[in-house]
């Protein structure tokens, strides 16, 4: 298995658009020949549009593009510029009537970091796609949606460390598997061999604390809502259905419960996506297996390519 760069692979383009001053931003990844996909929504709060597209029992339309955006709720406007660019680029499902291009979005809560006056928008989702349109960023970090993601929370923002936005890709004969992920976790991050790289301080920041005992300090019911989500895509040239690709997003969330813990919790809007661009022949078995290890993989480059200060970490309340 070689571990790949996504700039490498012509099925798939990725853009982002930032904020920097604000703290949030957005991320397309678009389909220059489409993607049948499919979608695992494990956590109890997510934000997200058009993911009934990646159900099996909708019809089998392939998708032009997928948002992984900042803002909320607020944020999921930014696809109205994506389809306005991809429309205006003569891009989108032939109704016989006019094009309808089909964009899938999920998003982080972000507007308890920075700004939270500010989110994605149309104009901003306009941008992304234009770039999107015409090439690929392999950029990973505090950018696009991963720019004000936070882990480790549970004890406020505060408590917890910057994350972001991470990508990993391998091919394995003519298979290529990528992750995108951002990581904005109720929880700790873990690397694959367990240690933990990011999540929960003590009050002073010396040291690290446990989120899972942290949460279960206090066994009685309360809305623990501190704003969380994790979102990612699994890419693969595989040749698999919608109900296939729903599939290999639900196993891939093994990843997620592998590197963030707790995780999933109804504090969290935590979503995978998983499309296919190709026509190779692959096992399904294989292929989700392995997509957890690309996606841990993921998840270990946005912890690490988002790391700042401790000082410039807490301006940003």
């Amino acid at each position: 298995m070689k571990v790949i760069s996504v700039k490498d692979i012509t099925d798939f383009n990725i853009a982002h658009e930032s904020d920097d001053k604000a703290k949030t931003g957005l991320t397309v990844i678009y389909f220059p020949k489409t993607a049948m996909a499919g979608c695992d929504i494990s956590g109890g709060g997510p934000a997200s549009r058009e993911t009934p597209l990646t159900l099996p029992m909708t019809a089998e339309n392939k998708i032009n593009a997928i948002v992984l955006g900042g803002g909320s709720a607020y944020g999921l406007a930014a696809s109205e510029g994506v389809m306005r660019c991809l429309e205006e680029n003569n891009i989108g499902y032939d109704t016989g009537f006019s094009l309808v291009p089909l964009v899938c979005q999920s998003d982080i809560f972000d507007l308890n970091y920075g700004s939270s006056k500010i989110r994605p928008d149309a104009q901003m989702g306009y941008r992304a796609c234009k770039k999107a349109l015409a090439g690929t960023s392999d950029q990973t970090g505090n950018i696009g949606a991963g720019t004000g993601a936070t882990v480790g929370k549970i004890k406020g923002t505060e408590r917890g460390d910057k994350c972001g936005l991470g990508i990993h890709a391998v091919k394995l004969g003519e298979l290529y598997i990528a992750a995108i992920v951002v990581v904005n976790a109720l929880g700790d991050i873990y690397s694959a061999d367990g240690k933990k790289i990011a999540g929960l301080h003590n009050e002073d920041r010396s040291a690290y604390e446990d989120s899972l005992d942290a949460l279960c300090q206090n066994l009685s019911p309360r809305d623990m809502f501190t704003g969380n989500t994790t979102i990612g895509a699994i890419i693969t040239n595989g040749d698999f259905s919608k109900a296939q690709l729903n599939k290999i997003a639900s196993m891939t969330r093994s990843a997620y419960s592998r590197c963030i813990r707790p995780v999933g919790t109804m504090a969290d809007g935590d979503t995978i996506y998983a499309a296919s661009c190709g026509s190779v022949k692959a096992d399904i078995n294989a292929t989700g297996s392995l997509a957890v290890e690309v996606m841990c993989k993921a998840i270990e480059n946005a912890v690490a390519s988002s790391k700042i200060s401790d000082r410039e970490f807490l301006k940003n309340f």
